[in-house]
């Protein structure tokens, strides 16, 4: 019995698929190189004789990875997976934020070519590239960021340095930086109203308050307003009036 793909084989797989770039046909020789980098992956396949593979992907520009970044730093737990050299599985999800496909999602961002004489496309020595791709993709799942235009240690570092250089969101804000408070960062200090504390003021809320906010109610009572007769029953509660 066939082991199931790990996550990100099964998923890139699935979407070549989706596009009609993979057909359900067995490999044919043997892989014996692949290099995947920026917009492309080269193969050698051993079927009798060398054919090349050479099997294209739409690869995203400067500015489009300045975005990705972007997203990617925005999102703590995603910026700690990734730093600890996980991928999420969410990145999908970041990629879709800014409106650019991690998975390619039409044919038209992949081409294929081997120097094998068969007529079909794709012929099994690109299905073996591609089986040779996902297995791959299981051992680093970054493989799909590199084909994107990005390899691991760059990103990382383009990560890194986005964290270091953001500025306060506030110009004028005077706040110490993290590596000044550290050793007091989890020393909350005591809390308020205890221990003679000053207590903590809150704005001042009506006490039907939330009454304003309730949907109206689809019966009365005697004619009255169901939420009406619930406002004096709140202020009491709260001692502004004596019933």
């Amino acid at each position: 019995m066939t082991e199931p793909l790990p996550w990100w084989p099964s998923r890139f797989l699935r979407a070549l698929t989706a596009i009609g770039i993979l057909l359900p046909a067995p490999g044919q020789g043997r892989v014996v190189s692949l290099a995947a980098g920026a917009g492309r992956v080269d193969a050698e396949v051993h079927d009798g004789r060398p054919y090349q593979v050479r099997i294209g992907l739409t690869a995203f520009g400067k500015a489009d990875w300045a975005a990705i970044t972007h997203a990617l730093a925005a999102k703590a737990s995603a910026t700690v997976l990734l730093l600890s050299g996980e991928l999420p599985r969410d990145v999908e999800q970041i990629f879709k934020a800014v409106r650019l496909p991690l998975f390619p999602s039409s044919a038209r961002e992949v081409s294929l070519d081997c120097t094998c004489p068969a007529a079909e496309v794709p012929c099994g020595h690109l299905n073996a590239v591609f089986s040779a791709l996902a297995a791959r993709v299981g051992d680093d799942p970054f493989t799909i960021l590199a084909l994107r235009g990005r390899d691991r240690e760059t990103l990382l570092e383009e990560l890194k340095n986005r964290l270091i250089s953001a500025g306060p969101l506030d110009p004028d804000d005077r706040s110490p930086a993290l590596t000044e408070v550290m050793d007091a960062y989890f020393d909350s200090g005591p809390a308020p109203g205890l221990n003679g504390a000053a207590p903590l003021h809150g704005p001042r809320t009506p006490s039907d308050a939330l009454l304003n906010q309730a949907p109206p109610f689809a019966i009365t009572a005697g004619g009255d307003e169901v939420v009406e007769l619930l406002r004096p029953v709140y202020r009491a509660l709260a001692g502004d009036l004596d019933l």
